[in-house]
């Protein structure tokens, strides 16, 4: 009865006020605010955010704290996003999760690849294996070296020696794609594990070279999600709906939806439209 009584109350919207808002780069702005449920959550889970009057959308969580604070990155990308990057400390804000499959630890040695905002729910997860005195090599791709995200936490969390930038215009750290040094990295060092988070057909290209390599691996997808709890089926991919199979998922289960991975998504109409 506790856990039914729980799974309804983590769907039920619960009002919040922001705490604080801080901006990570010229386009992502981090927010805080408290809620006793999410802040339960484990790395990988997301929460569903609801901007009042605009829209509600999924956010993978950053961080998730004892005494209740949970913090999300957001990237202005379209109106809900738009509005929320002109809020204030003290606005409200709506909030339902957590929601999801959370990544799994791994002893040893593990590499994480994260691009973009996808950054945030590696770096949750390299917190809690840190702790745990788990050895974390972290590859951080971006743009730009304005849209290079948490980096120097990175490298106080992880270490200097084990986070590596890469830049696509070389404005910072590795001058490419963040895959290229990955390639040279697995040919040389053995990983138990690689997690990644990021533009999907990134994580594509991690997945080929976790195959080839014969690494096992954990991706976090991203698709549109309306319910978050497995109802309308925006999300689906392959026989998965994200919401509630992932959004982390095997490489064992991407194996068996590699023709959509990376290459396909369905739109608010249900339809397939190719990943850009």
């Amino acid at each position: 009865m506790k856990l039914l009584a729980y799974r309804i109350a983590y769907n039920v919207l619960r009002t919040t006020r922001i705490i604080s808002i801080k901006k990570a780069s010229p386009s992502v702005k981090i927010f805080t605010f408290k809620d006793k449920l999410c802040a339960r959550a484990e790395p990988g889970q997301f929460l569903m955010l609801w901007i009042p009057g605009v829209d509600e959308i999924p956010l993978s969580i950053l961080s998730a704290e004892k005494n209740g604070e949970v913090s999300v990155a957001i990237k202005k990308v379209g109106e809900a996003t738009e509005v929320l990057h002109k809020m204030s400390a003290g606005e409200v804000l709506g909030v339902r999760g957590p929601f999801g499959n959370s990544f799994s630890t791994r002893k040893g040695r593990v590499l994480m690849v994260g691009g973009g905002t996808g950054i945030a729910p590696l770096m949750f997860l390299a917190r809690k294996l840190v702790a745990s005195d788990v050895n974390v090599t972290f590859l951080v791709g971006a743009k730009t070296r304005d849209e290079l995200l948490f980096f120097d936490d990175l490298c106080a969390l992880c270490g200097e020696g084990n986070v590596l930038a890469v830049t696509e215009d070389g404005s910072y750290g590795v001058k490419g794609l963040v895959t290229e040094p990955l390639k040279k990295l697995l040919s040389s060092e053995k990983f138990n594990m690689i997690y990644t988070c990021g533009p999907e057909q990134m994580m594509f290209k991690v997945f080929c070279l976790a195959e080839e390599y014969g690494v096992d691996l954990e991706a976090s997808l991203e698709r549109l999600m309306r319910c978050a709890i497995g109802i309308c089926g925006s999300c689906i991919i392959g026989r998965y709906r994200v919401c509630r199979d992932g959004p982390v998922f095997s490489i064992k289960q991407l194996r068996e939806v590699k023709g959509e991975f990376g290459s396909w998504k369905r739109d608010f109409d249900g339809k397939k439209i190719p990943i850009e």
